[in-house]
């Protein structure tokens, strides 16, 4: 079959990097939990209509579907943040907390991703 042929019959997936399974993207979750050493009761991925996620003062993270598709950086900053918000339960964003933020994602050669997709829309 031609390259040509192949693309009309069949959209290609996107690149690898940007699309990832649910449970890929809980191991993130999990190995980010790990690093910054708190323990999420629970994750869970579904639709969500004005935020890339969330986090209950009960321990529960809860992550826009949408995320799965967006590049590996940019979930991971967003990951950070809410399991931050389990180690330092204040709701706050101001510099401290964006410093934080900034701060695990440097460890890992992250520090310069600060621009974010538009969240969701539904």
């Amino acid at each position: 079959m031609t390259r040509a042929k192949m693309d009309k019959t069949l959209p290609l997936p996107p690149p690898l990097e940007e699309s990832v399974p649910v449970g890929v993207f809980k191991s993130e979750v999990t190995t980010w939990a790990r690093r910054i050493g708190v323990q999420p009761q629970v994750v869970t991925v579904r639709p969500m209509s004005r935020k890339w996620g969330s986090c209950s003062s009960a321990g529960r993270l809860t992550f826009d579907r949408d995320l799965l598709y967006q590049p590996a950086a940019f979930r991971a900053r967003v990951i950070v943040h809410e399991l931050l918000h389990l180690k330092y339960p204040y709701p706050h964003h101001g510099k401290t907390f964006q410093a934080l933020v900034t701060a695990y994602l440097a460890q890992v050669g992250l520090a310069e991703i600060t621009s974010s997709p538009a969240p969701p829309s539904r």
